[in-house]
């Protein structure tokens, strides 16, 4: 029986890389809720800075002078008769 120390010895090791890999898959389901609040956040917070860039372009086009005519003897139709 000079087997039975290595087959015990690899038994041993079997259920540590068992536990290690629980271990490891809890890890990353922790880590993927974290990424996913962080991404959620940050969308959230990208969405509110685009919202206001867009307001600011629309303030900055409204006080701008136009430089379209505002009358340029076309009737009603747009032009066409």
């Amino acid at each position: 029986m000079p087997y039975l120390p290595s087959a015990a010895l690899l038994v041993f090791g079997l259920v540590l890389l068992g536990l290690w890999s629980v271990r490891a898959v809890r890890g990353l389901g922790r880590t993927r809720t974290v990424l996913a609040a962080a991404k959620a956040t940050f969308g959230d917070e990208t969405g509110l800075l685009r919202a206001r860039a867009a307001g600011l372009r629309v303030a900055v086009a409204q006080r701008k002078p136009s430089s379209r005519v505002a009358w340029a003897g076309r009737g009603e139709t747009g032009g066409r008769s």
